[in-house]
């Protein structure tokens, strides 16, 4: 017997090998449902999907033997992916030098062989598709091309576990970066919000002591300090309800009476007189994340109300289901956004630059905030705005059993 000789990329090639993880793996049905195929098309009683590993062969599909791996020395497909040939074929292993006295012949009776390598997108021979037969024989210029074909069907079934890997692998380190970003988030804004409320308080204290003492500039100066500290205080406050955001999604869904809801929503947002606030629509009741959608809702007509000069703002809501979703418009005869900005409202930071009738500027993280919680809910979100007579956001969101 002759031993298969290790290829000289033997070191990368066996990289290869490991990088899709497939070693010591259980039978699946993608890789079983081929070999049986093979089987059949060959009419060969055994095929087999082999990974060459440092001293063994690996099967990660055995039709025909009980066994999922043998000694990397006595195999066949150690020879096959060292071969030049398209398939590897051994009519009759008795015949050949290199399989006398090799257990597989003797005690299996594997006499026939046919393998193809499974060459990935490198060049690396990871393995082979192959068939056995315990008679001498010849393979059919059909079987063969048979055999070349599925043994890429195999190399494409290893791709796809290598991306979905890569993906798997992406998809944690994003989350262990967010969730990193969210803890570091939350660290500086609790660290950050108790001396700025000093801050503040000790500026109007300031103010108030001050007042008649100080000349115009000097209240001019203070006046600026309040604004700035109040501004980065809600950039704070922002920011923590945007990472927070996902805590909102874990509350469970419950019936709510949508007239009550608008109420509720009244009483939070704090509307005054002067402002119309109606909600138009025939449901009664909705099954929803009660606290996920009541943030959305109070982010839209805060920004109604705030980026509105009219005597009399007006914040008209409208709600209709569908067989699958909940439709949502809320409408306003604010001062609209400029065309410039509606593409990029909803992204994290982005801010028109245009005070709202309070003076402040926005945080740009509201939106981005309101669009986060309606994606997570399975819906989406759009806006339309006209310069001086208003905006309307529409948004859906997906219903539940």
């Amino acid at each position: 017997m002759i031993a298969p000789e290790l290829p000289i990329n033997e070191k990368q090639r066996q990289e290869a090998v490991e990088k899709y993880q497939l070693l010591d793996t259980l039978p699946e049905d993608s890789y079983d449902n081929i070999t049986a195929l093979m089987s059949y098309i060959c009419d060969a009683p055994i095929s087999l999907i082999t990974l060459l590993d440092k001293d063994r062969n690996f099967l990660k599909s055995h039709h025909g033997v009980p066994f999922n791996e043998s000694p990397r020395n006595i195999s066949f497909c150690g020879h096959a992916i060292n071969s030049s040939d398209a398939v590897m074929v051994i009519e009759d292993a008795r015949k050949d030098k290199r399989f006398e006295d090799n257990p597989l012949v003797s005690e299996y009776k594997a006499i026939f062989y046919a393998g193809a390598p499974l060459v990935d997108s490198d060049g690396f021979k990871l393995g082979t598709l192959c068939v056995y037969d315990h008679k001498p024989r010849q393979l059919s210029e059909k079987q063969i091309e048979a055999l070349t074909a599925l043994s890429k069907q195999v190399v494409s079934l290893f791709e796809q576990r290598y991306q979905n890997l890569k993906l798997l692998k992406f998809q944690e380190t994003l989350s262990r970066r967010n969730e990193n970003l969210k803890k570091f988030a939350h660290i500086v804004s609790h660290d950050l919000k108790s001396p700025l409320a000093n801050i503040i308080s000790l500026t109007e204290l300031l103010e108030d002591e001050n007042k008649d003492a100080l000349n115009e500039e000097s209240l001019q100066y203070i006046e600026y300090l309040k604004v700035s500290s109040n501004a980065l205080k809600d950039y704070i406050d922002g920011l923590l309800k945007f990472y927070k955001s996902d805590d909102l999604l874990l509350e469970k869904r419950e019936h709510i009476n949508t007239e009550s809801l608008i109420e509720e929503i009244r009483t939070i947002s704090s509307i005054d007189k002067e402002t119309s606030l109606s909600l138009l629509t025939e449901v009664d009741t909705i099954y929803i994340n009660k606290s996920a959608l009541m943030q959305v809702l109070i982010n839209l007509i805060t920004n109604a109300i705030k980026y509105n000069s009219k005597v009399k703002p007006i914040v008209e809501i409208s709600l209709h289901e569908t067989k699958a979703l909940y439709e949502f418009q809320v409408k306003d005869n604010g001062d609209g956004i400029p065309a410039s900005h509606i593409d990029n409202i909803f992204e994290l930071f982005s801010v028109v630059g245009t005070p709202d009738k309070n003076g402040n500027i926005g945080t740009g993280i509201g939106l981005a905030t309101v669009k986060k919680i309606v994606r997570d809910l399975g819906g989406e979100i759009s806006v339309s705005s006209i310069l001086g007579e208003g905006s309307v956001f529409k948004f859906s969101l997906l219903k539940k059993d």
